[in-house]
């Protein structure tokens, strides 16, 4: 199949306005006429739904939590980056195009990213008319701070809070329409399949998770905005329902999963303290404004330190070493996350390390305390330090925080087209769960940005291209391919009963994330790669015969919720190993030991992998079939990434 990106032609800052005028329009008294599916209720769910809704049509929305208001982009703390240049420091929408695309390192679409780049400036209006409590300055302005990967202060945020307020903005949006009737609510409740006619998406299979019951659910177009696959690792700062189950049924039913190896480790996280851990915490990256990264400069002050016997506030100033930096005096301690993750790896692995694991680097605001003072640093990130204090029973302002890398986004998921739409026609993909934006490293505050350039300004303009041209009939739900859907559902939750083996689904779960940690996490080899590919064929085989699922489908059975969901990580998994084997080169966060610098960076090869791999399900017997979109840059140089 031909990859048809259906990217505008013509100068780039005037593409996103030709094509939304191309676009064929569904008046407004035949909107009414139409339903939509969203599933997810996060910030691109519900920025969708809410102005789906407000425009008129029918919007059924979906989440598995008991609550929209649970989705995991409240956990989103640092901030929302916007080309407004309020600061008036040299930023523009071309400043943050520039800097988005090399901080994905060349390979995101120039389209894409440019159009997220315009439309960033009407996310700030919106949610401030929506009453989100964004940080001012004194004259009453908003204010604004610095992220990884550029040397501008772009990043709007309401101090450490900023994904939980953006999500009560578009949570109050979707409760006015659902008070208006345009919206009817479905928590509790997660979609197992996509329903297809002729190859067109007609609807969704779903589980009501308090009762078990399968159903049905039709519509005329559906928008999936489950987030990302990190915690197919295990371990993540993702929250532990958050799970890749809708993109992976909808890829088995025919929509590509681009660039399923580009994942993103996060360089601020608290560290693993032990093996009783389900998740992981991630503190800001805001936090690297005012925060130095450093470590001991020798291996003998930093086994002191792992050993109880040397303080940090005990080593001398000029037995520090602060690495980053050091490395990269033009952004120091503000590279983007693949940089830092990567030298906090290799000092660790020097053997520079502190905590007693030797996985650790300090975070340290003494100097910024001394420079501020303590309250104006507590005015900033006060919230972040109390859950930093709660969780480890160190006082950031008095010792400084250890931080370790950990899984944290997805660059790649679904492919979508410019409108937002996969392969499958009417099957719509947006924020975190497509792959369009943030090519191989996503730069810290552009996960929010994202996520509502979608559902506020992209999607409700992309979606009546499609519905124009369908009949205002639904596919009743009695249609042959909802009931065979539906059966295909049930057959497999009541296989995954039946197994009764001896090994709990979290078990087979750390196992996979183990293997996917080591030799498919920060960096990768081929041998390593080789290695688990047949590791997790080994887990698959163990799965689907030792798995042990009490109780039955027909109730609340969460011990079954989780074993579809890792059942889908497991193939998951396989394909980002295969994906990850393919790319032999270095590429932001997808980094290949073989393909690097001579400094350590990642090495790209531009000649032979300058493009999408979009892979196609051919069957569960079948390998992954490799589409490619070819990326072309006709408005910025590729060049080697440089940070210094």
């Amino acid at each position: 199949m031909v990859l048809e990106g259906k990217t505008p032609t013509g100068p780039l800052a005037e593409q996103w306005t030709k094509h939304k005028f191309g676009l064929k329009l569904v008046n407004p008294a035949n909107k009414r006429k139409y339903d939509i599916i969203v599933v997810g209720t996060g910030l691109a769910g519900a920025s969708a739904a809410a102005s789906l809704a407000e425009l008129g049509y029918n919007v059924k929305s979906f989440c598995f939590q008991d609550s929209a208001r649970r989705a995991h982009s409240i956990a989103a703390q640092g901030g929302i980056n916007a080309a407004k240049n309020y600061q008036n420091d040299g930023d523009s929408v071309f400043r943050l195009f520039y800097d988005t695309v090399k901080g994905g390192d060349y390979r995101s679409r120039e389209a894409n990213v440019y159009r997220l780049s315009q439309v960033s400036v009407n996310i700030i209006d919106q949610a401030v008319a929506q009453g989100v409590p964004f940080a001012r300055e004194y004259g009453g302005l908003l204010d604004n701070r610095s992220f990884g990967g550029a040397q501008v202060s772009r990043t709007f945020y309401a101090r450490g809070q900023t994904g939980q307020q953006l999500l009560l903005g578009a949570y109050s949006a979707m409760s006015r329409q659902v008070a208006n009737g345009k919206i009817k609510m479905y928590p509790r409740t997660e979609m197992l399949d996509v329903v297809t006619v002729d190859g067109v998406t007609k609807g969704i299979v779903v589980r009501n998770l308090l009762t078990g019951e399968i159903e049905s659910h039709s519509a005329h177009a559906v928008v999936l905005a489950t987030g990302g696959y990190g915690n197919v690792f295990f371990l993540s700062t993702n929250a532990m329902g958050c799970n890749a189950t809708a993109a992976w049924r909808a890829y088995k039913k025919g929509a590509y999963f681009a660039n399923p190896c580009f994942t993103q480790i996060h360089p601020t996280c608290i560290p693993v303290s032990g093996d009783y851990q389900s998740k992981l915490t991630l503190m800001s990256e805001s936090l690297r404004n005012d925060g130095r990264v450093w470590v001991p400069r020798t291996e003998e002050d930093a086994k002191a330190v792992r050993e109880g016997k040397l303080k940090a506030s005990n080593i001398a100033e000029e037995d520090r070493d602060y690495y980053l930096e050091r490395k990269y005096p033009s952004f120091g301690n503000l590279v983007p996350r693949d940089v830092a993750s990567r030298n906090a790896k290799a000092v660790c692995d020097a053997g520079r390390g502190v905590a007693e694991t030797g996985l650790a680097v300090y975070l340290d605001f003494r100097d910024a305390i001394k420079r501020d003072g303590q309250d104006t640093i507590s005015a900033r990130y006060g919230n972040l330090f109390e859950m930093y204090e709660k969780i480890t029973g160190d006082n950031p302002y008095q010792t400084p925080m250890m931080i370790y890398p950990a899984v944290h986004y997805t660059m790649g998921g679904l492919w979508v087209d410019y409108n937002l739409m996969t392969t499958v026609p009417g099957l719509y993909s947006i924020g975190e769960c497509n792959f369009s934006d943030h090519g191989a490293n996503r730069l810290g505050a552009s996960a929010l940005m994202q996520g509502l350039a979608d559902g506020y300004f992209v999607l409700p303009y992309t979606i009546g291209d499609h519905l124009a041209n369908q009949s205002y009939e639904k596919t009743p739900i009695t249609h042959d391919a909802f009931r065979e859907a539906e059966a295909g559902v049930k057959d497999k939750l009541n296989k995954l009963s039946s197994i009764n083996g001896s090994q709990t689904v979290d078990q087979l779960h750390k196992k996979l994330g183990r293997v996917i940690w080591d030799k498919c996490g920060m960096s990768r080899t081929a041998e390593g790669l080789k290695e688990a590919r047949e590791d997790v064929k080994k887990i698959k085989d163990e799965f689907w015969n030792d798995v042990k699922v009490l109780g039955t489908a027909e109730e609340l059975n969460q011990t079954l919720e989780k074993a579809s969901r890792v059942s889908d990580f497991i193939e998951l998994g396989a394909l980002m190993i295969e994906d990850a084997l393919d790319r032999e080169e270095s590429c932001g966060g997808h980094f290949r030991e073989e393909y690097q610098t001579p400094e350590g960076e990642a090495l790209r090869d531009d000649e032979n992998f300058s493009y999408v791999a979009a892979w196609e399900y051919q069957g569960a017997d079948l390998p992954a079939k490799l589409n490619k979109e070819d990326l072309v840059f006709e408005n910025v140089k590729l060049t080697q990434r440089s940070y210094k």
